[in-house]
């Protein structure tokens, strides 16, 4: 019997076979590595590089058009490719919403709102055409585009949920990893119960997402924190992102020889999954309406306890005194050379009279200064806090991370220039 499916099939020209691995262990437990390498590598390249966001994110979308190009060319899956593209779509996706965050001001719960409509348009076009949203009909270029779309759009609502969540709750990275990791474990047990696996599978997938990138951030953060709260391992960005690429790899080589993870391959050694139940389905879905409701209850609840956030506005001002050049004396003179370049790059906008450029150098500044907490914190903290809180002034002038406007090119004229004689 010729379906309509595959009558569409055959209109859309191409036949393949399964483009997507099968979702076992290993599906997840590269996803998540995916995630996690994307989130790191990527502040790594804006921040300790210095190439800054916007600039991050054209590279990426570069990239991401290069690989996506030479994935949809295959007529089946195969892994290093696969994943290679999931790599760059995470970097990609999280980057669109730090943009929106860090760039244009845009709330985060504007950004979750917008991510969420837009990824239920995605699903319901792919579901008009396609009669189908199972990854396990993956075998045309139509199916196959919707579904790499679809990965985009989740990786940027992970990025701004995962993100907004942290605004709420204030929690540290390692306590911010069980709120994910549970929802999964909870969503995993009603897929087994009974639970519509398409559901079930995307919801999971939007999860990993703020998991990955917690993890990632939990690694990566320093080990000095705020009195009771707990820290991180101070592994970087960089080394973060050179353990789990070296994981991924090694993943990526163990299911290129095992074929373990391929669908023709999977399907003859395994026996076929049993009919849903559609009581038992219906069941679960109250399932999930429940594990949302508790979800939003505890973030309501957490938010609601005190926690700590950022500082006062008015208490930026360091109660340290050092002379010109004492704070940075204990700091390595690459790093203080880069923050030097670009405070002076925002000085000079600043005096030419362009604001927008002064900004964006005042942003790129913000940047390596948080991605260089880890390694010059340790070395000097009272340099580090005389410098952190200049560096607050800096930023409160072009109303970075404040919640004041931008005050006048006078004003930031003279802070900038304060930080640059405290860095000499």
């Amino acid at each position: 019997m010729t379906t309509t499916s595959e009558a569409r099939t055959r209109r859309s020209g191409r036949l393949m076979l399964n483009k997507v691995p099968e979702v076992t262990i290993w599906f997840w437990v590269i996803k998540i590595l995916c995630t996690t390498v994307g989130e790191s590598f990527a502040d790594w390249i804006n921040m300790k590089l210095g190439v800054g966001l916007v600039n991050t994110a054209w590279i990426f979308t570069a990239v991401f058009v290069v690989v996506l190009g030479v994935q949809l060319r295959l007529k089946r899956y195969v892994p290093f490719p696969y994943w290679l593209t999931v790599v760059v779509v995470s970097v990609t996706g999280t980057l669109y919403t730090d943009i929106l965050t860090d760039q244009l001001n845009v709330p985060l719960w504007i950004s979750t709102t917008v991510f969420s409509v837009l990824l239920a348009v995605v699903f319901g076009a792919w579901w008009l055409r396609e009669r189908t949203l199972s990854i396990h009909s993956v075998n045309t270029l139509p199916r196959e585009s919707f579904y790499w779309l679809t990965v985009l759009v989740t990786f940027a609502l992970g990025t701004a949920t995962g993100d907004w969540t942290l605004e709420l709750t204030g929690w540290s990275p390692g306590v911010s990893v069980l709120l994910p990791l549970g929802l999964i474990a909870a969503i995993m047990l009603l897929w087994k119960f009974g639970a519509n696996p398409v559901l079930s599978f995307w919801l999971a997938y939007i999860l990993t997402r703020p998991l990955g990138a917690n993890i990632g951030d939990w690694l990566a953060s320093p080990k000095v924190a705020q009195p009771g709260e707990p820290t991180g391992l101070a592994l970087g960005t960089f080394t973060t992102s050179l353990i789990f690429l070296g994981l991924i790899l090694a993943t990526v080589v163990y299911l290129t020889v095992t074929r373990s993870d391929v669908t023709e391959t999977y399907e003859a050694s395994h026996t076929p999954q049993i009919t849903a139940n559609l009581r038992r389905e219906r069941t679960a879905l109250a399932g999930f309406g429940l594990l949302a409701v508790a979800t939003v209850g505890l973030l309501v609840w957490a938010h609601s306890q005190p926690h700590v956030g950022p500082a006062p506005e008015e208490d930026a001002t360091s109660t340290v005194h050092l002379a010109p050049g004492q704070a940075v004396k204990k700091f390595p003179s690459t790093k203080v050379d880069a923050l030097r370049t670009l405070a002076s790059t925002s000085l000079r906008d600043v005096q030419s009279g362009n604001a927008t450029a002064a900004h964006t150098a005042a942003q790129s500044l913000r940047d390596l200064w948080d991605a260089d907490q880890a390694s010059l914190q340790p070395l000097d903290n009272t340099g580090w806090t005389f410098l952190d809180a200049q560096m607050d002034q800096v930023l409160k002038t072009f109303g970075i991370d404040h919640s004041n406007p931008p005050m006048s090119p006078a004003h930031q004229e003279v802070e900038l220039r304060t930080l640059l004689t405290d860095m000499r």
